[in-house]
């Protein structure tokens, strides 16, 4: 297999999850939420830029295509699992937890199901879709947000976290019920 520039940014985002996990974690003297949230942004840039650079330069592969989701929900869960497992009370740890498992639990559902639906020959069917990419935009919005975590001049970053991450938990639904919509024939088929 050939790398290309697309597959290289794909799989710079998988090795930037621990240089992640570790900055998430480091004391920087007031830096910290600075640093994660660039590491997370630039994860976010490699999303865009990848998939814009296959499409431009005409450089799809089969291994771009399988590690690119794969990359983005390991991404999207090791943030996710991260803000969770940080929060202050456990009145924050339900606001955070409710909608990462709807996340979460939606990119389980929806992976077996392209999954099924390939192997019974009907995977166009679930294709990725224009609610998809917006629910993908919407949580990593969100979790920039979440990161970042602190006031920028009048700016309430926190609150706005939480109302996109709450935004992109309800696109996550909606995108999923597309699909499960978009496959139910297959799905309820007798054979």
């Amino acid at each position: 297999m050939r790398f290309n520039l697309p597959n290289i940014l794909t799989l710079l985002r998988i090795v930037l999850i621990p240089v992640f996990v570790v900055a998430f974690y480091l004391p920087m003297g007031g830096w910290n939420h600075v640093v994660v949230t660039t590491i997370f942004g630039l994860a976010g840039v490699t999303d865009w830029l990848d998939g814009y650079l296959a499409r431009r330069l005409g450089q799809f592969t089969r291994f771009g295509a399988f590690l690119d989701p794969v990359a983005d929900k390991l991404m999207v869960a090791t943030a996710l699992v991260l803000l969770v497992g940080s929060a202050q009370n456990a009145y924050q740890g339900a606001l955070l937890a409710i909608p990462t498992a709807i996340i979460i639990g939606r990119e389980i559902a929806i992976s077996a199901l392209r999954e099924w639906m390939a192997q019974v020959g009907d995977g166009t069917k679930v294709k990725v879709n224009f609610i998809g990419k917006l629910k993908t935009t919407a949580q990593m919005l969100a979790i920039g947000f979440l990161l970042f975590h602190e006031p920028l001049w009048i700016f309430p970053i926190l609150e706005i976290g939480y109302t996109l991450l709450y935004l992109a938990a309800i696109l996550t639904l909606w995108s999923m019920i597309t699909y499960l919509r978009a496959s139910w024939s297959s799905l309820m088929d007798k054979e």
